[in-house]
């Protein structure tokens, strides 16, 4: 039976993949800051690089979740730090703690996100092969995909998934874009959302840790891109919310979230022909089939 550490496990996509691999049969363990209840767990410490090294001695393979979130709070200078540091000085304590261990996990699979190719890509399907961005969260991406990548010099297989916009009723972008009494586009409406059912997000972990063939960086997207306004509209619909034609203007957003409107204001329409390929196999390739199981309840 593998056994599995998780890092970040008690978020959204960590609770259901550690759900999916705990009936398929798996050993799971969440690498925590503090005891879970109820759950097999080891402590560490990011910010003083502090590690109970016999997580490494125990696990088979690593799943790297954690990660300030990047959406919850305004972006100042300390926010920005603390999101960019989470992800490259979490994935150094980890590097560190592997290469000293005399038992090494074999298999390193790493969260990352389709911010790698920029704020705003317009309409160009953008894939695996395409340049960074320069912007913050691009930048923030490139390092923290740096740091994953060294994992490589262990002689451990590295997979890193861009994840895009993750759909799902409890958190994320759905709750936010739902929050308001009215449910409306953000700006124009016509950017690009490039989305994924958290299920087939946590199930594509799943794919990653047990095909053994597959390395390197691919794209957790669903096949359908939709804009902002086509996901607003379908989802508002899908939770009998009321809808509003009329996008909330650039200039308001701005003044709201300062910086980190560009996130929500540019788009991207990101392409996963590469998992696909691998032999990955979607359960919701359309919007309105996903947003419908998101909200049947």
């Amino acid at each position: 039976m593998q056994k599995i550490l998780i890092t970040g496990g008690s978020g959204l996509v960590g609770q259901r993949i550690t759900d999916l691999l705990e009936k398929k049969g798996y050993q799971v363990a969440w690498l925590s800051r503090s005891n879970q209840s109820g759950r097999k767990s080891f402590l560490w410490n990011v910010e003083k690089q502090e590690i109970d090294q016999e997580a490494m001695e125990w696990a088979d393979a690593v799943i790297h979740l954690a990660g300030t979130g990047v959406a919850e709070k305004r972006w100042t200078p300390e926010r920005k730090k603390l999101i960019l540091e989470s992800r490259t000085q979490s994935t150094q304590l980890l590097y560190s703690a592997i290469e000293k261990s005399a038992k090494r996990p074999n298999t390193f699979i790493s969260a990352s996100a389709v911010g790698f190719y920029g704020f705003n890509t317009g309409t160009a399907l953008v894939d695996e092969t395409s340049p960074a961005g320069t912007d913050f969260l691009a930048n923030v991406v490139v390092a923290w995909e740096n740091e994953v990548k060294k994992m490589e010099h262990l002689q451990l297989r590295t997979v890193l998934l861009r994840i895009g916009i993750v759909l799902d009723a409890d958190g994320g972008a759905l709750r936010e874009m739902l929050k308001l009494p009215v449910a409306a586009p953000l700006g124009s409406g016509d950017q690009w959302m490039s989305w994924i059912h958290i299920e087939d997000l946590a199930r594509m972990f799943v794919f990653a840790l047990e095909k053994t063939t597959l390395q390197g960086i691919y794209n957790a997207v669903a096949p359908n891109p939709a804009t902002n306004q086509q996901i607003t509209q379908e989802a508002a619909s899908a939770k009998g919310k009321a809808y509003l034609g009329i996008g909330v203007p650039g200039f308001v957003l701005n003044l709201v979230l300062g910086e980190m409107a560009a996130m929500v204001l540019g788009g991207n329409r990101v392409s996963c022909q590469k998992i696909q390929k691998a032999g990955f196999q979607f359960e919701f390739y359309d919007l309105t089939a996903a947003l419908k199981d998101i909200f049947r309840n």
